[in-house]
């Protein structure tokens, strides 16, 4: 099994900037690619970017495309998320997730990833 340790949220000025980390502990060996996910009040867990841990593969949603840039070091075991341009509507929960070698994968669908977690709060004051 793989276990996540996500840190890092806080409470932001609009246009500021925060740094998010995940550290992923366990059978490490079995991850294929990392994600992290953001879920507001009352509304589904939406994807934000994710990495693959071999090659240079980086995807990201329309929203953050720009200001948010995803990075790992595979060496720490570690996925960051670099979020600048901050605004109010990415207050939201950020949950990092992992997705196993061996198992359907599909970057932006949170179906498709086995390890979450416990989430770190980011709220964006305007």
């Amino acid at each position: 099994q793989v276990q996540l340790v996500d840190s890092g949220g806080g409470l932001v000025q609009s246009g500021g900037s925060l740094r998010l980390s995940c550290t992923a502990s366990g059978r490490t060996f079995n991850i294929y690619a990392m994600g992290w996910f953001r879920q507001a009040p009352g509304k589904e867990r939406d994807f934000i970017a994710a990495i693959m841990l071999s090659g240079s593969s980086t995807y990201y949603a329309d929203s953050v495309k720009g200001r948010f840039t995803i990075s790992r070091d595979n060496a720490k075991n570690t996925v960051y998320l670099q979020m600048n341009g901050l605004k109010p509507e990415d207050t939201a929960v950020y949950y990092c997730a992992a997705s196993l070698y061996g198992r359907t994968y599909y970057y932006h669908d949170p179906d498709t990833y086995h390890s979450w977690g416990q989430g770190t709060q980011v709220t964006v004051s305007s």
